[in-house]
């Protein structure tokens, strides 16, 4: 039985077949696949065994494609509560424990009620417990600082931090263009 065409995203790959992003991992629906295909703006590299049919055509749905003109990503990623939980590793940088992103929170290690700016370098990862805790205080005030200092990460740095967390889901066809840290099986 094959499965619907939404059950088929593509894996999108940069001219030089590297993922566009690992985390989120970059995938497009089928819908987009096809007419990103019939614009010559893809090459098909992997198929599933699913087709799509119109009255006059038909095609096997891409399981990965690779751009015909390479993307340059940003060097400097942009600053959201997702990227901070990503370049902290999901890791409360006051207790050192790991949480799912739902049960974060940032926190500013300068509070903006002392002229704290909402910025990579003052801007930390925190489990709900240790930012009430710390509170509107200054770290040695209350004897909280972080784990790492807070800095500014690279796409990069983003980027292999996103590959410490595979999806729960990858297509076979995908697995020769994803690079996680796993033990590989010998022959």
């Amino acid at each position: 039985m094959q499965a619907s065409p939404e059950a088929c995203p593509a894996l999108v790959l940069n001219a030089d077949f590297r993922p566009l992003s690992y985390f989120p991992l970059s995938l497009w629906p089928w819908q987009e696949v096809v007419k990103a295909v019939f614009l010559d703006r893809v090459n098909i590299i992997s198929e599933y065994e699913n087709e799509v049919h119109s009255p006059s055509f038909s095609m096997r749905l891409p399981s990965v494609i690779s751009l015909k003109e390479f993307v340059h990503q940003s060097r400097r990623p942009a600053f959201t509560r997702f990227n901070v939980f990503l370049r902290d590793r999901f890791r409360c940088q006051y207790c050192g424990d790991t949480f799912p992103a739902p049960e974060l929170t940032f926190d500013h290690v300068v509070p903006r009620s002392r002229g704290g700016r909402t910025s990579w370098s003052n801007v930390v990862t925190a489990c709900q417990t240790c930012n009430l805790l710390k509170g509107r205080h200054l770290p040695h005030e209350v004897g909280m600082h972080p784990r790492r200092p807070p800095l500014q990460p690279t796409t990069h740095e983003l980027q292999e931090n996103g590959r410490a967390f595979p999806p729960n889901y990858l297509h076979q066809s995908w697995r020769d263009f994803l690079y996680w840290d796993t033990v590989l099986e010998t022959s």
